[in-house]
């Protein structure tokens, strides 16, 4: 549980670390800039730091009191665990996940071991190590099926694959990213996420892309992505969100996230994978959850910092 805050001073010096040099930097950039806005908005004395050697360093000088990590992916991009163990080392207070449920969640094939481990439904996968068969793991899997990294997220080197010719092209675009592949069954049907704020649920969203699927054209340059909030209600939402909270506590995740989930034609929801450093671009999903919910953009940003205060900490 995190803190109710009333007085901007009581978080001190607040650094929004943004950028980084993950694949995502320019998402988490633009993310890093609203936030820093809204902060300020709110009178909190909040600075941009760019990446993880410059905060480290201003931490080390003592310059801040707590860390507001809007970094997205890994190598880099403070969304792996690799950051905030850093941080608890430093003794420095940060917002979102700590150490576990950050690397947990940021490898889908473990977070999808846990899952299973545990009986919350998540779509049949092989992982592919380098160098695997990845026609024989399309035996076992059966298309059509999603080839992608199993460590990166916005949907960068992910592809579809309906037939076994385009099965080499497809690994051959996710291969470009670091760390092993991940093959699943491609659930049909609509695409939902559920952002967490401390232990609330926030209404689901139903994405309808124009194009095929949700990919990151669709996420952060076409202005034609349908938005449904909330996406679904009454008792088939409140499952939907008792699901995700319990993928998320599975995965040791704490603070504020967001769980993706594909809902088949029969209704089943089927867990894809938890973001713990969510984007807060103008195109994000957690923001548009919170204004349904009641919560704008800068009361959103105050409660994420919120959580950077936990208890006994």
């Amino acid at each position: 549980m995190s803190m109710k805050i009333t007085d901007p001073a009581q978080f001190g010096r607040v650094a929004v670390v943004m950028g980084g040099s993950s694949a995502e930097r320019e998402v988490s950039l633009d993310s890093g800039r609203n936030v820093l806005a809204a902060l300020q908005a709110r009178g909190i004395d909040a600075h941009a730091i760019d990446g993880i050697p410059a905060l480290l360093d201003a931490l080390r000088a003592g310059h801040f009191a707590r860390v507001f990590n809007i970094l997205h992916g890994q190598h880099g991009g403070g969304e792996d665990g690799v950051l905030q163990g850093a941080l608890e080392s430093l003794n420095v207070p940060y917002t979102g996940s700590g150490v576990l449920g950050s690397a947990l969640s940021m490898d889908k094939t473990r977070s999808k071991r846990v899952w299973q481990s545990l009986g919350l439904s998540t779509p049949k996968f092989v992982a592919l190590p380098r160098g695997a068969d990845v026609h024989a793991a399309a035996r076992q899997v059966g298309f059509p099926l999603i080839v992608k990294p199993a460590c990166e997220g916005s949907s960068v080197g992910v592809t579809r694959v309906f037939a076994e010719k385009d099965l080499d092209e497809a690994v051959k675009l996710a291969a470009k990213y670091p760390g092993d592949l991940l093959m699943e069954t491609l659930i049909e049907g609509d695409e939902l996420t559920v952002a967490i704020l401390g232990r609330q649920v926030l209404p689901s969203i139903h994405i309808v892309p124009k194009a095929a699927f949700y990919d990151y054209n669709a996420k952060y340059v076409a202005e034609d992505t349908q938005y449904i909030c909330p996406g679904l209600e009454g008792v088939a939402g409140e499952e939907l969100g008792a699901l995700s909270l319990a993928a998320f506590d599975a995965l040791g995740c704490a603070g504020w996230g967001r769980v993706d989930v594909m809902r088949d034609h029969a209704g089943c929801n089927w867990l894809l994978e938890v973001n713990t450093a969510p984007g807060m671009t103008s195109h994000s999903l957690v923001p548009k959850a919170a204004a349904v919910a009641g919560i704008d953009y800068q009361e959103l940003c105050w409660r994420v910092l919120e959580t950077s205060f936990r208890e006994g900490a």
